[in-house]
């Protein structure tokens, strides 16, 4: 189980409770805005959009906010914003890589703040393609052991999804990381739907082939780093490719 899976799943749980939460909609609306700028403003015809929406949902953003970013974006009112998608490739502590999504409307901003919470928290960048070739792009689901009708275990997931194109299944105690192609995610997505299984996000990722072994002191100057990263309004994801024992990443 990598480090970045490890994060990917507390960051999601410690989100219901984040104080940073007014930052948090703020991307998922962020996210819904270009979802249906891109895609059109249908759910039911732009499985993009209709990911997003549920997202947002899952971390209680108000259903007024959703329709309204889903009318910008789909030119309804006029008031969209104009966002570019950048990745930015780094270093952090320890060697650990770093790639830094970042949807903004002001290039020069978003490279500033990526740069300035690099260098402030012992990180490097690097140059394009430098890192990126250590990462493949993937669809990940987390399904919530928890369900309405009570809990389920892996091999329930497992067999909902065995046939719509997932490659496997992990076990992140409290919850289960699905992983399929980009391009099978909608029809895994439905398979859990189907076998009555709710899921807490889908999305397409990057999933590190490459891991760099951390302590608990490396462990925490990476997340001290995502976190500074994370800050900026412009950056949408962060993925590192950090690996570290189980009871490091409980604590943090």
């Amino acid at each position: 189980m990598s480090g970045h899976s490890k994060w990917a799943t507390t960051k999601h749980k410690k989100a219901a409770i984040d104080a940073k939460r007014g930052k948090l909609f703020a991307k998922l609306i962020k996210n819904i805005e270009v979802a249906a700028r891109t895609g059109g403003p249908d759910p039911e015809g732009n499985p993009t959009l209709y990911d997003a929406i549920q997202k947002a949902k899952k971390q209680s953003v108000p259903n007024d906010n959703i329709d309204r970013a889903v009318k910008r974006g789909g030119g309804a009112d006029g008031g969209g914003v104009d966002y570019t998608t950048i990745m930015y490739e780094g270093y952090g502590p320890n060697g650990v890589a770093f790639l830094v999504e970042c949807l903004t409307d002001n290039k020069n901003r978003a490279a500033m703040e990526v740069r300035t919470a690099m260098t402030r928290n012992g990180g490097t960048m690097a140059d394009p393609g430098s890192v990126s070739y250590m990462f493949s792009r993937k669809g990940i689901i987390i399904v919530p052991a928890e369900q309405e009708d009570g809990p389920t275990n892996e091999d329930d997931v497992l067999m909902a999804v065995l046939d719509a194109g997932a490659e496997e299944v992990n076990d992140h105690d409290g919850s289960f990381e699905v992983l399929c192609e980009p391009g099978d995610l909608v029809a895994v997505r439905t398979a859990l739907q189907e076998a009555g299984l709710d899921y807490d996000s889908a999305d397409a990722s990057f999933v590190p082939s490459v891991h760099v072994e951390v302590d608990a002191e490396g462990a925490a100057k990476v997340v001290r780093l995502i976190d500074a990263l994370e800050d900026s309004d412009d950056v949408q994801n962060v993925f590192a490719n950090f690996d570290a024992p189980d009871e490091v990443m409980a604590d943090l």
